[in-house]
């Protein structure tokens, strides 16, 4: 097996991804940087640049994951731009701008982009749909405690096994199906 790097400044991604993809046979190693981040209306062309920019700078075979969280009612919002929703209105705010309406669906889509040189990126995409919770429970991290999976009563910060239902774990399966295959 060759040396596989997650690239990321988020240890939360990185911890999540290592427990996951132990499970199928696959080790990686934290690479922490912070890296570039187009602003596009796409998650595909956001992950292709991150991973492009990640082979860059380790130089060796990469992943990266990048997530969007997509409300119904606010047509998709905050979607390619969660990042920078996050850490700024946070989810306090996203609660706040859904405070009027019962429409709470809402989707979490993750893109897994593996680049091993040049500028041949590998995509695995994968979204669980769900709902927005009318308060923020506590735990998790990020929208976790926001996030209702569909057919659970609790959101990510609250489920006993994250991994089932997480859009970050289906992608990151879609990803070692092929890289296990690969290699």
């Amino acid at each position: 097996m060759s040396e596989l790097y997650f690239v990321s400044s988020n240890e939360h991604k990185f911890e999540e991804a290592e427990r996951i993809l132990s499970n199928f046979g696959v080790n990686i190693n934290l690479f922490k940087t912070t890296l570039e981040e187009i602003q596009s209306n796409s998650l595909s062309k956001i992950a292709e640049r991150k991973a492009i920019d990640a082979y860059t700078k380790v130089q060796k075979p990469v992943i990266i994951e990048d997530d969007g969280l997509f409300i119904d009612y606010l047509e998709g919002f905050p979607g390619p731009y969660s990042s920078y929703v996050y850490d700024t209105i946070g989810n306090k705010g996203i609660i706040h701008l859904l405070e009027n309406t019962e429409l709470r669906d809402a989707k979490f889509v993750a893109i897994i982009a593996y680049c091993n040189g040049g500028n041949d990126v590998q995509l695995f995409e994968a979204s669980i749909s769900g709902k927005i919770a009318s308060v923020i429970e506590k735990g998790g991290w990020g929208y976790d405690p926001i996030f209702i999976p569909q057919g659970e009563s609790k959101t990510y910060a609250n489920l006993s096994d994250k991994d089932k239902f997480s859009h970050r774990a289906a992608s990151l399966k879609k990803f070692s199906d092929w890289f296990m295959h690969k290699h």
